[in-house]
């Protein structure tokens, strides 16, 4: 299967592909944090190639409803349009892609563009932590959970559960926030990679 893991520098996803034997790129602005086919640049100057299956990650700080406080200074500023404008982008220019899926947390894309088909948390795939993620599907089923652990996870203190929304300030909080998680990575790859 080829696949495209657009607006990925940490190659998380990219690699769960390849580890099955995928033929996988991620795309991102940004150098990969891994080695591994990684185009460093617009995700448009890609995206026509005849992928069978993209997984995109779009920017979600002006998306967020986490970030709702800023909301007001962003629209004047611009930004949510310009956040809003690239998501719907993606959903345009990947209609000749088989399969798709599009993350966010939750945002407002769930009003402005559609429900979601499905929200995941960490938990659902092994790993003690919440973090409600967003995910928009063309082609694809749901995913399902890998190893549940919901219980034994809100069992443990908030701050540890919500372990990435209690990260203190710095520059480096972004990059740590947006980082799939290797259980939901290892998903995808085994149920949607399967679809072949």
């Amino acid at each position: 299967m080829r696949v495209l893991v657009a607006c990925e520098y940490s190659g998380v996803v990219r690699d769960a592909f390849i580890k099955l034997g995928h033929e996988a790129m991620s795309c991102d602005l940004l150098p990969t944090d891994a080695p591994g086919p990684h185009y460093q640049g617009s995700l448009f100057d890609v995206i026509d190639y005849p992928w069978d299956l993209a997984i995109m990650h779009p920017p979600c700080t002006d998306l967020a409803v986490s970030g709702a406080a800023w909301f007001k200074e962003k629209k004047e500023r611009g930004q949510q349009q310009a956040s809003v404008s690239f998501f719907m982008s993606l959903v345009r220019r990947s209609e000749h892609i088989p399969m798709v899926a599009i993350e966010n947390p939750v945002c407002i894309m769930s009003s402005l563009y559609r429900k979601p088909d499905q929200i995941i948390q960490p938990y659902m795939f092994g790993h003690m932590e919440t973090k409600a993620t967003c995910l928009w599907l063309k082609g694809l089923p749901p995913l399902v959970a890998t190893n549940d652990v919901k219980l034994k996870t809100m069992e443990l203190p908030e701050k540890e559960r919500m372990r990435l929304h209690y990260l203190p300030p710095s520059a480096a909080r972004w990059k740590e926030r947006s980082k799939t998680f290797q259980g939901i990575a290892d998903a995808m790859a085994d149920q949607w990679g399967a679809l072949t």
